[in-house]
């Protein structure tokens, strides 16, 4: 930005200055052309968009979630510590399930990942489109029915950090929130061995038909699943794809939730 801002102050100050009614510049009232002022006026920005382009094509490929090095980097993933944490991301009307397969646990409504360290995400819906969006760390990527889509992070330093779904998906989609915590590594370990010694029950697929029927305003609720059924998340594309778990919301519900969300905002 800089690159363009700053001459072209440069040059609009110049321009005034040297043109001034006071400085009596000399009068060329039949001019009508200079090699020089073409050169400048399409050459610089020619220049300046070719530039952009190619960082924006080099950067695109860098953070684009389907390309193998994406996030990755030249990296050596044959070590164990170095291997990326896998997380599974179901969303549902309107409420976010994570879950941890090599793990086996589960968060609803809670994303906690450990500092320096890859992160693939695999996405669906169990109903309409989502958009898995963290604005400080991640550029948006739909989740959607039926299907698998990917996103991939890594975030450096610890914080706490604001994540939402992008897409309007019906009445409780302003408060379809979550939370991304990254914590040291040290401290993940801790909270999934936590989550473990738990008893927050299994987490299988008739459970979760349960947690995705439709729920609004209910983000705040933080659930944990210490023992997840293994192949949760092929099950639960393969259900959607054969229209066997799809909450659709009958029209009559739609207006009793939006009644309800009316109600809630003007209390």
């Amino acid at each position: 930005m800089a690159i363009v801002i700053v001459p072209t102050t440069f040059l609009l100050i110049w321009v005034v200055w040297r043109y001034r009614a006071s400085r009596n510049a000399t009068y060329k009232p039949k001019w009508s052309h200079s090699n020089t002022l073409e050169l400048v006026v399409w050459g610089i920005p020619l220049v300046i968009v070719g530039a952009l382009s190619y960082f924006s094509w080099e950067g695109i490929h860098q953070v684009n979630p389907y390309n193998p090095g994406a996030v990755n980097g030249a990296s050596d993933l044959a070590a164990a510590h170095d291997a990326p944490l896998e997380v599974d991301v179901i969303t549902t009307d309107w409420q976010w399930m994570f879950i941890y397969p090599k793990q086996h646990i589960a968060v609803a409504n809670e994303l906690v990942v450990p500092t320096g360290t890859k992160v693939h995400f695999r996405l669906t819906s169990t109903s309409v489109v989502n958009s898995f969006f963290i604005p400080q760390i991640v550029g948006q990527i739909y989740a959607m029915p039926g299907m698998r889509t990917k996103q991939a992070l890594e975030v450096s330093y610890p914080g706490s950090y604001h994540g939402f779904s992008a897409a309007f998906s019906g009445p409780g989609f302003s408060w379809m929130d979550f939370k991304l915590k990254a914590v040291p590594p040290q401290q993940f370990a801790q909270w999934v061995k936590k989550i473990g010694q738990k008893n927050g029950g299994r987490l299988d697929y008739a459970t979760f038909k349960q947690f995705a029927k439709p729920t609004v305003n209910v983000a705040d609720k933080i659930d944990y699943y210490a023992n997840v059924q293994p192949g949760l998340f092929a099950k639960v594309v393969n259900a959607v794809r054969a229209q066997k778990l799809h909450y659709v919301t009958p029209m009559s519900m739609t207006e009793n939730m939006h009644s309800d969300i009316f109600r809630q905002h003007s209390n």
